[in-house]
């Protein structure tokens, strides 16, 4: 699979909740980075670290988070993806864009361009 049809096929299996899908599909050198100033904002080192410290923590801190996928390109190698969402959740509307790299067919790298001022507002926090 290129890094765009992996890309997409991490947000068909994060809208099902198949954390183990996720697992399946990320390089055991994995990085997933959300810049921003609130509780979801870090560096995740590994798979694991990623759903166990970032995306199980969205439910709590973004309630009825959703995103929908608006459009998406890949690299011509194939290597690279970028993806423009919709985001949704209680307080929380907005448009994020996340980069992903993907190497020997797993997903290397992850960085969020997500409103983070958006998402510290409907938050109510800034850390």
């Amino acid at each position: 699979m290129t890094a765009q049809e992996i890309a997409l096929k991490s947000y068909e299996l994060f809208k099902n909740g198949d954390m183990a899908g996720i697992k399946a599909l990320c390089h055991d050198d994995y990085t997933m980075t959300l810049n921003g100033m609130h509780v979801l904002s870090g560096t995740y080192h590994g798979a694991d670290s990623f759903i166990q410290d970032m995306l199980a923590n969205i439910p709590a801190a973004l309630p009825n988070f959703s995103l929908e996928v608006i459009d998406s390109f890949g690299s011509e190698d194939g290597s690279k993806a970028f993806t423009i969402l919709d985001a949704k959740a209680d307080g929380l509307k907005a448009v994020f864009g996340h980069y992903m790299r993907c190497e020997d067919g797993k997903l290397i790298e992850f960085i969020a361009f997500d409103d983070s001022q958006k998402m510290a507002h409907a938050m109510q926090a800034v850390v």
